[in-house]
């Protein structure tokens, strides 16, 4: 007979487990015991440092705290301390990461990585962190602002020091003081500088607005007076390019900080931040923090704690910032919703809007998703009554939306008739925005004699020919080479750029307006963090120019003095493999067009295509996004594809393709065991993925479809476990990616 336990009796110590999800590939907790020694107290949401396999120690969150466990006690290690005096993670952010966890099928401690700041992932406390501040000295107290004439930048921190008491590096940064001229001061003996604790943030007063809100129009206030503050419920705010929607958001983030609340505003790319917060600023006279990638580690923990504490009334971020604790969070609010920018596609594949709605709905609070194009999935909830539709469908200057003409043509090369309409705009004193989705010179690097291709050694995939610097690049794996002067393959010397790229659009518009600026707004020209937010502002003066770039302009950006809008290489959308090509071609085409005429100016789009008379284009153009998007949903009812079923993928990618497909095969065999393919549940593939080889690395997926999104979840969550417990070849990677963007 199995040894029976002994009944605890009062004497006996009650056993305490503590249940800890770790940064790791496996999708479950892991025990351990308190540390004997430890002081401070166990919370939950309290980072742990924790020893774990061959790694001393590691950072975990505490989840939960027990007094059972599935481990014998004698094999579970002790926590080594508890790092922090209160919880980085609070109770409904926790909830919403296991909510995630199970949701996207993806383990709890990365989940919760994600939620926190890099800073916050190691298992140490945050050092002090010190400030430095700058005052004048008795000499400088005296000094007369004439004696520094000479030095205008010394002038101008000596005078920015003498309106106050003390000021910060940063503060005086902000204002153009540069450090040099600071030291300078320090050795005239006119300032001396000292250190100081950064203070933690605590909780702020909103003061008035700085600036007075704009006058509604009908639609818009009418859109405003539907939104139930203090309850759950998801709008639709379907408008126009132009019709206002920012200025909703504002003043439904106004009432929501009248009742001392806090809004979360997401955005798809950093390139709309500054111009976001610069309005935000104008109108609002409280903290706002931003969160985005472009931040450093400690810009980024700094902005996290301003919206923990609440100092940050406002929190403007990209897909991440979803989950940035705020303790009096009133209103979410997701710009641009359709944007596939708030789908991760590494790690956990989580899409931040869908996340939003769940937020949004256990925190009983309004969620505000705002675009042009709204997502197919989206508009079904609106037309379907589970979110409610609000609709703006003028603009908010009233002028009329722009006209697109088609221009029929095979080049990629700008026309000579789209040439002659950017020279009118121009003499016109007005802004013209030429927009081609595809970065670099040319697409491809061509032998006129063999038809030799420059095709990229580790990817199934062209590299793209780019002049400044001069090279061919893969933009997938980052391989990068030198431009041959002879084809490789027959020494020829006709080696010719094929197709169109934005500085190969750069040079031909450069060439015929040579005396016009024209500004290149693409992922080269913005590496830097303030390039794209000098871009705007040169932009915004109004000056006449010419704006080349990626889709990077066509999203939400508001360009008074743009009239003429120029669309190439839109063709490929048209036949595009993935079913929601035709959806993201005209959301692309609506966007970018909406960017013309938007103040006082009639708007003009040319689209150079060579099918004009497609039906999708045409049906686009005559009856605009809501009229065709509603007739893609019924094709997709039809061919029971979303949101009309629901879709997961197992991807898988190995260095050779026997071994992902292997794996993909016995995944399909383990998941027909557990659920069979029938009427409402099938499977396809293994199947190689849109580009197969990446990297030098093979990609293939499995594709699951069901009727029901709880029979989907049932399955995966079997088969999640059941593929965890296989063993797999050394190298292979895979991962479940729910309601997939690209298939």
């Amino acid at each position: 007979m199995p040894p029976t336990e002994a009944p605890l009796t009062s004497a006996q110590p009650r056993l305490i487990i503590l249940r800890v999800a770790i940064a790791s590939p496996l999708r479950r907790l892991f025990d351990y015991l308190p540390a004997p020694d430890e002081n401070k107290p166990l919370q939950i949401g309290s980072r742990l440092s924790v020893p774990f396999g061959h790694q001393k120690a590691v950072m975990g969150i505490l989840v939960e705290i027990t007094d059972n466990t599935l481990t014998p006690t004698h094999k579970l290690k002790p926590i080594h301390n508890v790092i922090d005096d209160q919880p980085v993670v609070e109770a409904d952010i926790l909830a919403l990461c296991q909510w995630c966890a199970s949701y996207y099928q993806h383990p709890l401690g990365d989940v919760l990585h994600t939620a926190i700041p890099t800073l916050l992932r190691r298992p140490e406390v945050i050092p002090q962190e010190y400030v430095t501040l700058w005052q004048l000295t008795e000499q400088g107290r005296q000094l007369k602002a004439e004696s520094l004439k000479r030095a205008k930048r010394q002038a101008q921190a000596w005078t920015l020091l003498s309106q106050s008491p003390k000021l910060t590096t940063d503060a005086l940064t902000q204002q153009g003081v540069s450090t040099q001229t600071l030291k300078a001061l320090a050795q005239k003996g006119l300032a001396h500088s000292s250190q100081q604790p950064r203070q933690n943030p605590s909780l702020s007063d909103v003061l008035p607005n700085t600036q007075t809100p704009l006058s509604l129009n009908a639609e818009q206030a009418s859109a405003l007076e539907r939104i139930r503050f203090n309850h759950y419920g998801c709008y639709l705010l379907e408008g126009v390019t132009g019709s206002g929607k920012t200025e909703v958001y504002l003043q439904a983030i106004a009432k929501v900080l009248d009742h001392h609340q806090q809004a979360l505003v997401l955005v798809p790319e950093i390139g709309l931040t500054p111009q976001t917060l610069g309005r935000f600023e104008a109108r609002f006279n409280t903290p706002i923090a931003l969160l985005h990638s472009g931040l450093s580690d400690k810009q980024r923990y700094r902005a996290w704690q301003q919206a923990k504490s609440g100092v940050a009334r406002i929190v403007i971020g990209t897909r991440s910032s979803v989950f940035t604790d705020l303790p009096a969070l009133g209103l979410i609010i997701v710009d641009e919703e359709h944007d596939l920018s708030y789908k991760q596609q590494e790690g956990i594949r989580y899409c931040a809007r869908d996340v939003a709605v769940v937020r949004a709905k256990n925190r009983n609070i309004p969620l505000l998703l705002g675009s042009a194009t709204p997502a197919l999935e989206s508009l079904h909830n609106a037309l379907s009554g589970r979110y409610q539709h609000l609709v703006l469908q003028q603009r908010a200057t009233r002028a009329p939306l722009p006209l697109v003409n088609c221009i029929d043509t095979a080049d990629e090369s700008i026309a000579a008739n789209t040439l002659t309409a950017i020279g009118q705009a121009l003499a016109q004193q007005q802004q013209v925005l030429v927009f081609i989705n595809r970065r670099g010179y040319a697409p491809v690097l061509i032998c006129g004699d063999c038809s030799w291709i420059s095709q990229c050694q580790h990817c199934d995939s062209r590299m793209t020919l780019h002049q400044h610097p001069h090279r061919l690049h893969c933009h997938h794996c980052d391989t990068r080479m030198r431009v041959p002067t002879q084809c490789p393959n027959c020494h020829s010397h006709q080696l010719h750029p094929l197709g169109q790229g934005t500085q190969r659009s750069e040079e031909q518009l450069t060439t015929h307006f040579p005396d016009t600026d024209i500004i290149r707004i693409d992922r080269d020209t913005t590496r830097n963090r303030q390039a794209m937010a000098t871009a705007i502002t040169s932009i915004n003066s109004g000056k006449p120019c010419i704006l080349v770039g990626t889709q990077m302009l066509a999203k939400g950006h508001h360009f008074p003095n743009v009239s003429l809008v120029v669309v190439l290489g839109l063709d490929s959308h048209f036949f595009s493999g993935d079913f929601r090509g035709p959806e993201r071609m005209g959301q692309l085409l609506t966007q970018v067009s909406g960017r013309a005429g938007r103040a006082s100016l009639q708007g003009r789009v040319l689209l150079q295509t060579q099918f004009s008379d497609h039906p999708l284009l045409q049906q686009l153009l005559q009856e605009g996004y809501h009229t065709f998007a509603k007739q893609l949903l019924q094709a997709r009812e039809q061919l029971s594809m979303p949101p009309y079923c629901f879709i997961a993928l197992i991807r898988c990618h190995a260095q050779q393709p026997t071994a992902a497909l292997g794996f993909l095969q016995q995944a399909r065999t383990l998941a027909e065991a557990c659920v069979p393919a029938s009427d409402t549940l099938s499977y396809i593939g293994p199947l190689p993925a849109a580009m197969e080889k990446r990297n030098n690395r093979y990609h293939y997926q499995l594709q699951i479809k069901a009727h029901k999104r709880s029979q989907l979840h049932h399955l995966l969550n079997q088969l999640g476990h059941a593929l965890e417990s296989h063993r797999q070849p050394k190298g292979l990677h895979w991962v479940i990616d729910v309601d997939p963007q690209e298939t």
